[in-house]
């Protein structure tokens, strides 16, 4: 088998196993034999178990396979490439800082706030936006496929989210209605900037200028 065929894999049995164990004709069976927290320890193994023969196989085979594009981030493309990646550093700290009632176990908010302007799913929207901008600089088959995962994972899965919690939580669709489930595509996304958790802002800005600063000892 191929690296890039293992990751795909890889892929599709994360992105499988997170929506088959939360749907909601299996979760509610598995929840009534384990409770709450069996389950949420279960889904949280199998979800690291995955997620670490992924990114094993992807940093043992990375830069493989056929090289279908270059693209030199110089001068101003390059600090714009960085500018988006503290974007999406905010976004997934500010989603956790402040969790949106689309993630499993949190309550429904009185109105949305802050990083929910922006996108209704802050972690995993800056993860897919963390993965789509690393497609820009990695052009081999490896890099594509395991980069091209988070966005791909992001959006078929928030779909999942949206559509689960539409079926099982009350006023949900008010949720979405006033929510944007794209980053930075609501008409509310200023007023989302301005209300940003100063505290998943920093967060977000210091992993940003973290892994720029080690990014070579630690990624190349």
């Amino acid at each position: 088998m191929s690296p890039t065929l293992a990751i795909v894999l890889w892929w599709l049995l994360f992105a499988g196993s997170h929506m088959l164990l939360s749907s909601t004709t299996v979760r509610p069976r598995v929840v009534a034999r384990l409770g709450e927290r069996g389950f949420a320890a279960a889904y949280s193994l199998l979800a690291l178990a995955i997620s670490s023969g992924l990114v094993a196989t992807y940093f043992g085979h990375k830069h493989e396979g056929p090289h279908l594009w270059t693209v030199a981030l110089v001068g101003p493309a390059r600090w714009g490439f960085h500018a988006a990646m503290g974007l999406a550093f905010v976004l997934l700290a500010a989603g956790i800082v402040t969790p949106s009632p689309a993630v499993t176990g949190s309550k429904q908010p009185t109105t949305a706030r802050g990083v929910q302007l922006l996108t209704r799913h802050g972690v995993i929207m800056g993860a897919g936006l963390f993965g789509a901008l690393h497609l820009i600089p990695n052009g081999f088959a490896t890099d594509i496929a395991f980069f091209a995962g988070f966005p791909a994972f992001a959006v078929v899965g928030c779909w999942h989210q949206d559509r689960r919690k539409r079926a099982t939580q009350p006023h949900f669709d008010e949720f979405v209605a006033a929510t944007p489930f794209l980053p930075f595509t609501g008409r509310h996304t200023l007023r989302g900037l301005r209300e940003l958790s100063p505290l998943g802002l920093v967060i977000g800005v210091a992993v940003t200028v973290l892994l720029r600063w080690f990014h070579v000892p630690w990624f190349q």
